[in-house]
């Protein structure tokens, strides 16, 4: 942990680098926070910071740049971040103004996240959390010849066509979906697979398409997002060759950006920060990820996040992607009529007052 006076120094820093993208010298920091101690006093400190590897420095006669683990402090030190009031109410008359379907608000979502931050906004499509079995239809069509309906959490419908090695009557397979239905209701492929049960030849070959679909299902990695904001990243300076932002519109235009992005472990709640060099894919290590989740735990999930320099505006930032979690969670959740339970919720009452970032 660092001392208040060194917190104070490494937050100055920051918050000039990302105002200014020059380097930062000890004469900045005494003028710009009024610290009581001389300049050598400062660069005393700066040192320590350097030498600890919070702050470096392009060259020695050059100021100090925050490195990710400078930035990292900063974004776990600063107070809990609140977009203005304003703008929620902008931004809640907007969503009310929109067609009432998903790809309108998610589309609105992406252009507010962009408009507001500077960056580029990722939007993803909320997707059921893993394939879950709700029930199988199975219908005669000639005497071999059956038509499967699977039918999954989501509102996800897939159909089979299968041979049996025998005729099967209608009753039969009747008979034979109610005992799956009976058995797999709410259950993954990895359940089902291990679940111990007699299975007749015929309800063992259902099973057996079932969990296949569930896997291609499982396996499906062709993202559905909305983007908008490219045209920021062009202005900042880091960027000012474009070649350094290849990789990246690479994977949005492979449509992988969305996964790319997502931590392996995203957690429920709230809001995450991966910063620079944290990103586990070479092409984002140039960038930071603010990135959080809206909708139903094991049912239906969804993304919203940002991908900007690591010399971004972190708590703006962090505060509208919050916030923007909170209203798609509440909107998908008066579409299929439930709460969300996760998301940011925890606007309301005091916490509603005005607030500049």
């Amino acid at each position: 942990m660092l001392s208040p006076r060194k917190q104070a120094i490494l937050k100055s820093i920051v918050e000039q680098y990302i105002s200014r993208a020059v380097p930062v010298p000890s004469q900045d920091i005494v003028k710009k926070y009024d610290l009581a101690v001389s300049s050598a006093t400062v660069r005393n400190e700066m040192a320590y910071l350097e030498q600890e590897g919070y702050i470096y420095r392009p060259h020695t006669s050059a100021g100090s740049i925050p490195s990710d683990k400078g930035y990292r402090y900063y974004v776990e030190t600063m107070d809990a971040p609140s977009i203005p009031l304003s703008d929620r109410v902008f931004i809640d008359h907007l969503f009310h103004q929109v067609e009432e379907d998903m790809e309108s608000w998610l589309s609105l979502a992406a252009t507010l996240i962009a408009r507001m931050t500077h960056n580029v906004a990722v939007v993803g499509k909320p997707r059921a959390s893993g394939a879950r079995f709700k029930h199988v239809e199975l219908v005669a069509l000639q005497d071999l010849l059956t038509l499967i309906i699977f039918v999954l959490y989501g509102a996800r419908v897939r159909q089979q066509l299968i041979n049996f090695p025998e005729p099967v009557d209608q009753d039969q397979l009747d008979t034979i979906a109610n005992k799956l239905n009976r058995l797999y209701f709410g259950l993954t492929r990895e359940e089902i697979n291990n679940k111990q049960t007699d299975l007749t030849e015929h309800e063992a070959l259902i099973t057996k398409h079932l969990v296949n679909i569930m896997k291609m299902e499982d396996n499906k990695d062709v993202e559905e997002a909305y983007l908008e904001g490219w045209h920021y990243l062009f202005n900042e300076p880091e960027f000012a060759h474009t070649s350094r932002l290849q990789a990246l519109m690479e994977l949005a235009e492979h449509r992988n950006l969305l996964r790319t992005i997502t931590p392996p472990e995203l957690p429920e709640e709230g809001v995450t920060v991966v910063i620079g060099k944290e990103n586990e894919v070479e092409a984002m290590q140039n960038y930071s990820v603010v990135i959080g989740t809206y909708g139903f735990p094991g049912e239906l999930t969804g993304t919203v996040g940002l991908v900007g320099p690591t010399r971004m505006q972190y708590r703006r930032n962090l505060a509208v992607v919050r916030y923007l979690t909170f209203v798609l969670g509440e909107l998908i959740g008066e579409l299929y009529g439930k709460k969300q339970e996760f998301g940011s919720a925890p606007y309301n009452g005091d916490s509603r007052t005005e607030q500049d970032l």
